[in-house]
């Protein structure tokens, strides 16, 4: 049945929706329902009458009495099943408690408990969301996209779900993933939630466990690769962009083994990024750049170790070094800066096995002959004979960063910048607690993570959670405004530097790298602006404009979770289909 709103549905404040859904069929509705907060009036015009309370709320209201609960619940788990069914009820309701307390929110809408809610997603699955395309329904792919109902997508993040975080393969499981990023793309950057697709590209599974347990909801079969899975995956591109030929889609959570080859293949034919890789070095390139404010290092004076050497690493690798190169230093004197250890150790010249992506930052044979270091350099020795200034780890391998390696690197650097960014907390490479400990309090830390607090001169501090959302919903957001045929490098580093501008450490050398969470809507809006504005620098946008216009197309696209006044279809005036 149709559903009607005067001005457009997807942009902006509007004051009337117009709908033929009545009764129950209103209620299922999540996008439509307003629960207890229909007026009298509406309830006659759409028999609402007896399957309600007779009581008339207000979203404030909802909002408290859902927060109420929320608090009362025992662990993160059962608090991420509850915000599901939220969502899956009232998804204005939902996004308005979302919006209250985002700080609480975001660890349980996405890291590190969407982990958790991904490993039991079969055991929690209460109703469909988003789009299951599995292999056995690879030629009906076109068919299933093209249903009405998502005529208004605007946004899709796809998972095939072989590498959810650092838990490895989660197969159908791995829907909790685009179902997190894209509820933070609509809490953050106010992407209206009718034009944004949450997709799990279902080819099986390899885990034992999922196939062999009876509740799973995926595809019971072995992982598709190879010709197959490409042949797969361009059947899907092609189907997306025949459907929405603007639209912007995001990879998650890809192997490695395929998420670089995907970017590659598809980031020159429609609006495609992908997170993992290049939010991921957004996000830690803008943190570094806050801490040059606190160590007085410039970036051009940084020696950086990553640990692991996958498409994370490789990608803040490469942002980090073109940063380094706008700074003035030459590309080879940028690539002498950067040591990357994976897990047979230092990437070196020469050394087999190394991938194509990698080869950029493996280190000159004769730079690191002095260290006389026999076999495998691994990060201690790294450490001992670089002397980094910077540390990074995005290896998956919780505790990797050791206490005699931390205070090594510490004897050496006065405040050395330490970012174990491995989520869920479980895999993070080191906790704030011990950094802090191991370097007398001297280390500037960013986490992947939330931590609890640490003491820091006698007094708690809350250390820099460098999550994405700090990225991609700006990095969305100003793509859209000016319908952005592709994204590109230049545009994430936008996204970066504007980042690092709204550091509180301009201002104060003790405060945090980042703002807080709950600026991020701000974060975005800012985000947004320098993204578009390099789009447009780029000649990659297809619908450029003047600033003050594009301000106000950026604020248009911002929707607020509220509840609008509703009109029977038939009672008024037609408007076009939302």
């Amino acid at each position: 049945m149709a559903t009607h709103m005067h001005s457009d549905p997807t942009h902006g404040e509007d004051n009337v929706i117009e709908t033929t859904r009545a009764g129950y069929e209103l209620l299922a509705t999540p996008l439509l329902n307003k629960g207890t907060a229909f007026t009298e009036a509406e309830r006659d015009a759409f028999e609402l009458h007896g399957l309600l309370p007779p009581s008339v709320t207000t979203l404030d209201e909802q909002v408290s009495r859902r927060m109420e609960t929320f608090q009362g619940l025992s662990n993160a788990i059962e608090k991420y099943t509850f915000l599901r069914d939220l969502q899956d009820t009232n998804e204005t309701l939902f996004y308005a408690l979302l919006a209250g307390d985002l700080e609480a929110m975001l660890p349980i809408v996405y890291t590190p408990t969407v982990g958790a809610g991904c490993e039991r997603f079969s055991h929690v699955f209460r109703k469909p969301r988003g789009v299951f395309l599995a292999w056995p329904n690879r030629d009906r792919i076109e068919t299933i996209l093209d249903n009405p109902r998502f005529d208004q997508v605007e946004v899709i993040v796809v998972t095939d779900g072989e590498r959810i975080l650092g838990l490895g393969d989660q197969g159908a499981g791995g829907m909790g993933i685009p179902i997190g990023k894209l509820s933070l793309y609509t809490a953050c950057a106010g992407i209206h939630p009718a034009t944004t697709l949450p997709i799990l590209l279902d080819v099986g599974t390899d885990r034992r466990e999922l196939l062999a347990d009876p509740i799973y909801i995926g595809w019971r079969h072995g992982r598709v690769r190879g010709v197959e899975y490409d042949a797969f995956i361009e059947r899907f591109v092609s189907a997306v962009t025949k459907r929405w030929p603007h639209v912007l889609l995001q990879w998650e959570d890809f192997a490695q083994a395929n998420a670089g080859p995907l970017l590659e293949r598809y980031r020159d034919r429609l609006c495609t990024f992908n997170d993992d890789i290049q939010g991921t070095a957004a996000v830690a390139v803008g943190a570094l750049l806050s801490a040059i404010n606190i160590t007085g290092v410039p970036l051009t004076g940084q020696r950086i170790a990553v640990v692991g050497a996958g498409s994370a690493g490789c990608g803040i690798s490469r942002l980090l070094m073109a940063a380094m190169i706008e700074g003035g230093l030459s590309q080879e004197e940028a690539r002498a800066c950067f040591y990357l250890v994976d897990r047979d150790g230092l990437l070196v010249q020469g050394q087999s096995g190394i991938l194509l992506f990698q080869q950029p930052f493996a280190q000159d044979r004769a730079r690191i002959a002095a260290w006389h270091v026999e076999g495998k350099i691994g990060l201690a020795e790294v450490v001992a004979h670089a002397r980094p200034t910077v540390l990074i780890g995005v290896s998956g391998q919780g505790g990797a960063f050791t206490e005699p390696v931390i205070g090594e690197m510490a004897r050496h650097v006065d405040r050395p910048v330490i970012f174990p960014l491995s989520n869920p907390t479980s895999r993070s490479e080191a906790t704030p607690a011990d950094l802090i400990a191991w370097t007398g309090g001297r280390a500037v830390i960013g986490t992947g993570s939330p931590f609890p607090p640490v003491s820091r001169g006698g007094r708690p501090f809350k250390v820099d959670q460098t999550n994405n959302a700090y990225i991609f919903p700006g990095v969305g957001l100003g793509a859209l405004a000016v319908d952005a045929k592709i994204i590109t490098d230049g545009m994430f580093m936008a996204a970066a530097k504007a980042l690092a501008e709204m550091s509180p450490a301009r201002q104060t050398e003790d405060a945090n790298l980042l703002p807080a969470i709950t600026q991020l809507r701000e974060v975005s809006f800012r985000i947004a602006i320098a993204v578009a504005s390099r789009a447009q620098d780029e000649g990659v946008a297809a619908a450029p404009c003047e600033w003050g216009e594009l301000i106000s197309r950026i604020k248009s696209r911002m929707w607020t979770p509220a509840y609008r006044a509703y009109r029977r279809a038939g009672a008024g005036s037609s408007a076009r289909s939302g």
